[in-house]
């Protein structure tokens, strides 16, 4: 009897069985891994062009590509030793540190706020309005913040009327409130669809441990604080540690349709400063090494608070 269910379960362990058993679930994710491939990891060859000093000219492209001159580390040299490294690096974290600050916990809010919602109508209503700025393009959102921010705008009358200010603001034209203004743009655009994860773990949640809690007597709060917090951890954690991760992702739609030349200096981020160099100055090679600077800088993050957050919480990405 125990030597069956131990050859079952060594069986149930292998790759094939489960490839065999599950082979429909693997049919179906064929066409994703397919397009991961093509999209994800197939352009990573090009991760090559920042060592080299690659220029397009006659020829094939191939050709032209591998048979660049080989540079090593000149391109990330070149990016550390000019002054442009400090402007850039410090526009990026400042805008990336304040969309992390309001952005992370404002969706986590807002999902226990509408489970606390007990009018059906009202709840379906607030949770549509706030994931549908998701699904509009920076293009509409930019043009609805400038009009928000202008001299004229909303904003500046209703502050104006309260007696706040005495004259309106120009806001898109102050170079340090530039960073608050796109992390309270990203959080407001992203704050409703980000809380949909959230509410989904919630969901999951046993009503009975909330119908132990009022028997025990514990209000609102406290089975928010002790059932559904704790329920949300794992979710936090996960979604933390890709929002560690991307600390450098600033942002590109948001600063190039935002900015003007009254705040450059404040809204030049890696990416912007990328696309400058990389695409409009023809400085490919450049352009991929502050990309491929980016990335790695990234992918360190994401093991390091990966690491941290398995050996304190014992809750990690992998």
């Amino acid at each position: 009897m125990y030597k069956a269910s131990a050859i079952k379960t060594v069986r149930g362990n292998s790759l094939w069985y489960r490839l065999k058993e599950q082979k429909w679930l693997f049919v179906l994710m064929f066409p994703a891994f397919i397009a991961t491939l093509l999209f994800s990891y197939g352009p990573m060859f090009g991760l090559y062009m920042a060592f080299t000093n690659y220029q397009p000219g006659g020829g094939s492209f191939l050709h032209q590509f591998f048979g660049a001159e080989f540079v090593g580390l000149k391109w990330f040299e070149y990016f550390f030793s000019t002054g442009d490294f400090y402007r850039v690096m410090r526009n990026t974290l400042a805008t990336s540190l304040l969309t992390l600050l309001f952005g992370f916990p404002a969706p986590i809010i807002l999902a226990l706020m509408l489970n606390e919602a007990k009018q059906g109508f009202f709840k379906r209503f607030t949770q549509t309005v706030s994931y549908l700025p998701h699904f509009i393009s920076w293009v509409i959102a930019a043009n609805i913040v400038i009009t928000l921010l202008a001299s004229d705008g909303m904003l500046n009358n209703f502050l104006v009327m309260l007696g706040v200010i005495k004259e309106p603001v120009a806001f898109l034209q102050n170079g340090p409130l530039f960073w608050w203004i796109i992390a309270l743009s990203n959080m407001w655009k992203e704050m409703g669809f980000s809380a949909i994860m959230y509410l989904a773990a919630i969901s999951a949640i046993n009503p009975e441990l909330y119908e132990a809690a009022r028997v025990d007597g514990a209000s609102r709060f406290r089975q928010m604080w002790h059932i559904t917090l704790p329920a949300l951890r794992p979710t936090i954690v996960i979604l933390g540690i890709l929002a560690v991760g991307g600390i450098l992702n600033a942002g590109f739609e948001q600063q190039y349709l935002l900015q003007n030349n009254t705040v450059l200096e404040y809204s030049e981020v890696i990416d912007i400063y990328a696309y400058k160099y990389g695409l409009q100055n023809s400085m490919f090679s450049y352009g991929a090494a502050v990309g491929m600077f980016k990335s790695v800088v990234a992918f360190i993050l994401v093991v390091i608070v990966n690491n941290i957050s398995r050996k304190v919480n014992d809750q990690a990405l992998f």
